[in-house]
């Protein structure tokens, strides 16, 4: 549609829970960014970070946009696009008959996405060749979790890289280890949820948010 602005949203959170960020681009036909914004969060969850960008994306954009949102947290898109019908219906409970976990956000969300067109495209995370609108609203997201400000701006050349106060990641026990996904040797180069590089040969996990990070820091 000619009149669907393309947009990324990310949030990343140091420690897991941490310092915690939201950011996200806005871009035109040919992925120029033309608008971003991030800010702090406080100490919270990696996935409390990915749906308050999500929602301050939306607050952001007229609700009369089609929008094309690119993440990439399964989670997210999946809260609120697939499993929300069902937590209603159980009078928000999972299927577990657990409370939803981040309802608050998600409930916002909902109310935000009602009456507008949204279409929600994942994209990998941490790709070498990947989505360049992903990685611009990881570095916003990255940097407001570090030095907790808001900034914003119309050009990706103003997007701020990540401060250098970030707080020691804390390591999981052994027993919580075991408990989540089996370690692999990456691949390709990234960036963990800590915000430090992760080389090929590298040991990584992935995470009950579908992110690969160095074991220590995956959440489960």
């Amino acid at each position: 549609m000619p009149n669907r602005l393309i947009a990324a949203c990310d949030g990343a959170c140091k420690n897991n829970p941490g310092p915690a960020g939201w950011g996200w681009v806005i871009a035109n036909a040919d992925e120029r960014v033309v608008q971003w914004a991030c800010g702090p969060l406080g100490d919270g969850t990696n996935n409390v970070a990915e749906l308050a960008a999500l929602q301050q994306l939306l607050l952001a954009t007229a609700p009369d946009t089609d929008l094309e949102i690119r993440m990439d947290s399964t989670y997210a898109i999946n809260a609120v696009t697939k499993w929300l019908p069902g937590w209603k219906a159980r009078g928000w409970k999972t299927a577990s008959k657990k409370p939803v976990a981040n309802r608050d956000l998600i409930e916002a969300i909902d109310g935000l996405l009602t009456g507008r067109k949204a279409v929600f495209v994942h994209v990998a995370a941490h790709q070498e060749d990947g989505d360049i609108l992903n990685a611009l609203a990881d570095r916003a997201a990255n940097a407001a979790a570090t030095s907790q400000r808001v900034a914003n701006g119309t050009s990706a050349d103003e997007i701020p890289q990540e401060a250098d106060n970030v707080r020691p990641r804390r390591r999981r026990s052994a027993s919580k280890k075991a408990a989540g996904s089996s370690d692999i040797t990456a691949k390709f180069p990234g960036t963990c949820r800590c915000g430090e590089k992760i080389k090929p040969g590298d040991k990584i996990a992935q995470g009950s948010d579908d992110k690969w990070g160095h074991p220590g820091c995956a959440e489960f």
